[in-house]
């Protein structure tokens, strides 16, 4: 499905916070903060020129969050971002005085986060953020999880010293459950979706996407025309559309949305004009975009500056993943989890359906970006999708590089 956004917010300017949230200023702050972690490096951005002349497009990039902070998702940008942010907050309250980013480790600020719990709900990676940024600032987390969230994505949340709940439901069910019980307990709730009345914390997990494409832009060789970005609830294509639009203006690329058939909650809210829950369907492949309820600071953004909304299926999306995992020519090869490829899944079909590509301007002077948005956070459901272990495909990149 394809739709161009014909909301009557489109190409208008973002409100006042959010512009607030993703611009420069923002993602300044971002960045000073990574500066403060002992294992923040910048993320590479490979080209895939093989790919770029098979699609009939000038060029591609992927920036590839698979490495992203030890978590393996672009995820740890946000959730561990927030934490941080109000755990320093707390302390100036409590302390009566500014607190910087410096003194996070200082005996005051301990004193203060060792009192402090925060909750989310998760289908994987951000519940892992979470965890890693309570780890880190020395409070406690609380992770809710629902039933089809695999074993493999519950350990490696608990590995950060985090609590995990498990439900029954969707995901959507352990937002509402973990905003429930955080309520009760008075713990701080760090969600990457928006509800009514809980608009601010959505806000500074999707801050923290800013970095990795600001981190984008200081490596491509000339600015992106087009930029495909997976969905979920909206906020890393509302944080990258936002950042984006503030950066280039007028100038800004194409931007495309890409949701799962599946669970496009994305899509339909921009087919319908305003935010959309859809029923909860057949589970998609893509489990880390499987939300049925937008995030409403999201589609605040989305609604001014995404300019196409497009879904892809399943096999897309391990079509995807099997062709960064086994390219063309010299691409590098590239280890994408089930959500991370889907992205260049909706490039995938948009290149090659003559309508699409004529709608979006699509041709051999196009310059596309594209964003990993996860590398293989469950090792064994992605040896199943792609017939290699993530070792096996690392490996056939060293052996690109060595014969290079």
């Amino acid at each position: 499905m394809f739709l161009l956004n014909t909301h009557p917010d489109h190409n208008k300017p973002l409100d006042t916070v959010d512009a607030e949230t993703l611009g420069e200023a923002g993602a300044d702050t971002v960045e000073r903060f990574l500066a403060h972690r002992a294992n923040h490096a910048e993320t590479p951005l490979p080209a895939l020129p093989a790919l770029a002349r098979e699609l009939g497009v000038g060029a591609v990039h992927v920036k590839d969050e698979g490495h992203r902070l030890g978590l393996g998702s672009f995820k740890a940008l946000g959730g561990a971002y927030a934490v941080i942010r109000l755990v320093l907050e707390e302390a100036e309250r409590r302390l009566g005085r500014p607190v910087d980013i410096a003194e996070l480790h200082s005996s005051e600020v301990k004193a203060v986060t060792a009192t402090m719990t925060f909750a989310c709900a998760t289908d994987g990676n951000h519940g892992r953020s979470v965890a890693q940024g309570a780890e880190l600032v020395g409070a406690k987390a609380v992770i809710f999880v629902h039933s089809g969230v695999s074993e493999a994505r519950v350990a490696a949340i608990s590995r950060f010293g985090a609590e995990v709940v498990r439900i029954e439901g969707t995901y959507d069910d352990t937002v509402a459950e973990a905003a429930r019980v955080a309520l009760l307990n008075l713990w701080t709730i760090v969600s990457d979706t928006s509800w009514a009345g809980y608009e601010r914390i959505p806000g500074l997990v999707m801050q923290g996407y800013t970095a990795m494409v600001r981190e984008a832009l200081r490596r491509l060789p000339e600015p992106p025309t087009h930029v495909f970005v997976q969905a979920g609830v909206g906020g890393v294509a509302a944080a990258v559309s936002g950042h984006l639009a503030l950066t280039f203006g007028d100038r800004r690329p194409t931007f495309t949305v890409v949701d799962p058939v599946r669970a496009a909650c994305i899509f339909e809210t921009a087919r319908a004009g305003h935010p959309v829950k859809i029923a909860h369907g057949e589970p998609t492949v893509m489990a880390m975009l499987e939300c049925y309820d937008p995030s409403l600071v999201a589609w605040r953004v989305l609604k001014h500056v995404a300019d196409v909304f497009m879904t892809v299926d399943e096999q897309d999306a391990i079509a995807a993943m099997n062709r960064l995992a086994r390219p063309s020519g010299n691409d590098p090869a590239i280890v994408a989890g089930e959500s991370g490829g889907a992205g260049l899944a909706g490039l995938l079909r948009a290149a090659t359906t003559p309508a699409i590509r004529a709608a979006l301007d699509l041709d051999e002077t196009s310059r596309v970006l594209l964003f990993n948005t996860e590398g293989a956070t469950d090792p064994e459901r992605y040896a199943e999708l792609v017939g290699m272990t993530p070792a096996e495909v690392i490996g056939r990149r060293q052996a690109q590089r060595a014969t290079a």
